[in-house]
């Protein structure tokens, strides 16, 4: 006698996490959204492994577009792949990489907001921590008209520079569901800040947040 195998019907994940957010609102005073944070050692040996290739033909590192004028003593190089920009900060002077931001696609957004929005992610040596390095890189891209949104989890550096940026830049605060987004407002209360599906978003020169939402269709 044979038995048919029941194969059970795929996950529709996102209803689910559209059903799972309360769960997460629960949740996120426990700390979870910030996310853990890389091991000083593990990060130089990969900018260092990083400044070899650039100076490697044949890498996808060798020969980048650069700029000195930014930084007094640092020189940004800048590569983009796949939609997604990458800025390695290097110490001229010490001939190495203090660091890297890459502004990653968001792949939970719908084909109209991934055409404008960009998630940010730095790893920076530990020497070179704290001196507005980052910072510095993200006004950059801002003023170049580049509209940042946070990620789902931040460390607690990248949380603060957010703060210090909303001070320089017209920013808000949106919900991300089922790949559509949701204007929430600039300022909003604890426990819709901390759920997992609210973003922060960083508009760059020459953006409103009328223009966004037009443009990304969003809901207000």
């Amino acid at each position: 006698m044979s038995c048919a195998l029941s194969i059970p019907p795929p996950i529709d994940w996102t209803t689910l996490s559209c059903v799972l957010r309360p769960l997460w609102r629960w949740l996120a005073p426990l700390g979870l959204r910030i996310d853990v944070e890389h091991g000083s050692d593990d990060i130089e040996r990969e900018l260092d492994t990083l400044y070899e290739r650039m100076h490697t033909p044949g890498t996808p590192l060798h020969g980048m577009t650069f700029d000195d004028g930014t930084l007094p003593g640092f020189r940004l190089h800048t590569r983009e792949a796949d939609g997604e920009i990458y800025v390695y900060v290097e110490d001229v002077a010490a001939r190495r990489f203090a660091g890297v931001t890459v502004f990653n696609r968001l792949i939970e957004l719908d084909k109209r907001a991934d055409r404008i929005l960009r998630a940010p992610h730095s790893k920076y040596a530990a020497g070179y921590q704290r001196r507005g390095l980052a910072s510095a890189v993200y006004r950059h891209a801002l003023d170049g008209g580049m509209c940042l949104m946070s990620g789902a989890r931040q460390s607690a550096g990248a949380h603060a520079l957010w703060q210090s940026l909303a001070a320089q830049y017209a920013s808000g605060y949106v919900e991300v569901c089922d790949k559509r987004l949701r204007y929430l407002g600039d300022a909003i209360d604890g426990d819709v800040r901390d759920a997992l599906h609210t973003r922060r978003v960083l508009l760059g020169a020459g953006w409103t947040m009328a223009a966004l939402a037009a443009a990304t269709k969003m809901a207000t």
